[in-house]
């Protein structure tokens, strides 16, 4: 894979942008905007894969199609931006582009681990009998009662399915709450 500019560091009266890119195309926007100048920053998750029964881990963009880039009004032509490959355009109202509050960029950096990733919650929390809904997979859009975690990432349900309850195991990213 390619390594990716993670963040930048934003020039003093920069200020944080939104930039939608074209579709699975963030990391290369982030580097042709790098190359012009601009600082970026690409918030960044490792996520499970499943396909073909293995199970990997990808690193993925924590919001899909955007990237955020500081650009400091007075000295560097923010209009450039719209015209970088793998953009889709910069987010404006009207035809100004709109910053982002201040602490948001910092928020999300306070959550990376050492190694610039992402932390998201990692088990659901759900409580013994509270209703679940299958998201994904073979029972999707199935109910059931949850019944607990296990020790691989893995949640147990109950389903009910043919007028009985069935104990199901399933990873928990595949269940969200009723």
């Amino acid at each position: 894979m390619t390594s990716v500019p993670k963040t930048s560091a934003p020039m003093t009266c920069a200020r944080w942008f939104v930039v939608q890119t074209q579709a699975h195309s963030e990391i290369r926007a982030s580097q042709h905007l790098e190359r012009q100048g601009f600082a970026i920053y690409l918030p960044r998750y490792l996520k499970r894969r499943r396909h073909a029964r293995k199970v990997d881990t990808v690193a993925v963009p924590l919001f899909p199609r955007y990237l955020f880039v500081a650009v400091d009004m007075q000295s560097q032509r923010w209009r450039s931006v719209h015209s970088t490959i793998g953009v889709s355009r910069l987010v404006t109202k009207g035809n100004e582009p709109v910053a982002m509050a201040e602490g948001v960029i910092d928020t999300l950096r306070s959550r990376e681990d050492a190694s610039g990733f992402i932390q998201l919650d990692p088990m659901p929390s759900f409580s013994a009998g509270d209703r679940i809904r299958v998201a994904t997979g073979a029972f999707a859009d199935a109910f059931g009662l949850f019944e607990g975690l296990s020790d691989h990432a893995r949640v147990a349900i109950l389903l009910d399915l043919l007028g009985r309850k069935v104990r199901v195991m399933l990873d928990a990213d595949m269940v969200v709450a009723a």
